[in-house]
Parts: structure tokens; sequence; C-alpha cells
């Protein structure tokens, strides 16, 4: 059975940083892609990064992300890292890590986790 459990969510100031993980059992993370997608009150679903299987880890990130977020994933720890640095309020969301193929993990698809809030204060 896949399980998925985020962690290092939390209240931060604008312009602070904080480090979700992404913690997986089974085989998921040697075979899988894996993603990091939010959801906000009000708003749509975001993809914010996906990454690749495999060593070299191809990266995607959304375009209001893109230079202050940074995906990466520790194979042998099975855990998924999102570095969130210079937050903004709009970041506010609910962040999910998801693990499939690459397909799926960019349609936002596959195991999830349960979720951890994020809130960035103006």
């Amino acid at each position: 059975q896949v399980q998925l459990v985020e962690s290092g969510g939390g209240l931060v100031q604008a312009g602070g940083s904080l480090r979700l993980s992404c913690a997986g059992s089974g085989s998921i993370f040697r075979s899988n892609a894996m993603g990091w997608y939010r959801q906000a009150p009000g708003k749509q679903r975001e993809l914010v990064a996906a990454i690749s299987s495999g060593s070299v880890g191809i990266t995607n990130y959304a375009d209001s992300v893109k230079g202050r977020f940074t995906i990466s994933r520790d194979n042998a720890k099975n855990t998924l890292y999102l570095q969130m640095n210079s937050l903004k309020p709009e970041d506010t969301a609910v962040y999910y890590c998801n693990a499939g193929p690459w397909f799926r993990v960019v349609a936002m698809e596959g195991y999830r986790g349960q979720g951890t809030q994020v809130t960035v204060s103006s």
C-alpha cells in the first residue's frame, strides 16, 4: 500500500522560507515521478512543481514559483522536498505531494498525501 505523508507546513511571514517534506512508503520513489500541487480556498488547484523518476530528476515548475521554489528527491530516504523561498501571501494554500507516472503527476492525479497547510502573512 502506497502512503505519502507531508510535513513542514506552517505560518511564515512574507519573504520567509519553508521546506516541505513528503515521506513515502513502498517502492514508490524508485519508479514514479513525483510532484507538489496546492489548493487555496476559492481557487483552482495548481501544480507547483514536478520531478521525474530516476537519477537525473528532470523538473518542471509553475511560472508563479520559478526562481523561488526548488523540488528535489532523495530516493535513498524515500523523501520528496519542496524548498520554498521568498514566500508571498498568495502562496498560502494546502500543499499536497503526489506520485505516479509523469502524465498523472502533472495532472495532479495519482497517489497523494493528506496535505500540509502553508500560511504566509503579509
